[in-house]
């Protein structure tokens, strides 16, 4: 038996909603959070890749900025800082090194750790990069106001914190 659509409002959460090929999206996605956190992080990307920089991604944009707030601290520190697992944290710093926005030292005190430092053209990209994303940011939030903004924040916050936990159960 097939999804049923509602017949709500247009743009309502209930509303069927239509795909680009014509195609009528089932309830059971359009009602799943799941599917509208992919369908954000999809559209998400797209924009980023246009607004703020093609090659610099969400992450690296990530560890630059907690590297520019907390110079020196270890790598895997870090990670647990911008909510990245550590294989990936360290595919992220290697890649960063690699274009020379970053460099990792190893720490004298113990050898296995690696610290993080910006290089002057890691300040550079993240300096550009902040406006843009600053920008960014402002356009996707333009339809609400300041409390709906914070309400907006507040929420996603709380799902981000509710579905990491999730995560850590498993």
């Amino acid at each position: 038996m097939a999804d049923e659509t509602t017949s709500s409002a247009p743009g309502s959460p209930e509303a069927p909603r239509t795909a680009e090929a014509g195609v009528a999206i089932p309830h059971a996605l359009t009602a799943a959070p799941g599917y509208q956190v992919r369908r954000l992080y999809q559209a998400y990307l797209a924009v980023w890749v246009r607004a703020v920089d093609p090659t610099l991604t969400g992450p690296q944009f990530a560890v630059l900025t907690a590297v520019d707030a907390t110079p020196g601290r270890d790598q895997r520190s870090m990670a647990s800082a911008v909510a990245l697992d550590t294989s990936t944290m360290a595919d992220v710093a290697r890649r960063l090194e690699g274009r020379g926005l970053i460099v990792r030292r190893t720490d004298t005190a113990d050898g296995r750790r690696k610290l993080l430092f910006l290089t002057e053209e890691g300040e550079r990209t993240l300096h550009a990069a902040r406006e843009r994303t600053r920008q960014l940011d402002e356009r996707l939030l333009a339809p609400y106001d300041a409390g709906q903004r914070a309400d907006v924040m507040h929420l996603l916050t709380s799902l981000a914190d509710h579905w990491e936990g999730l995560a850590g159960d498993s």
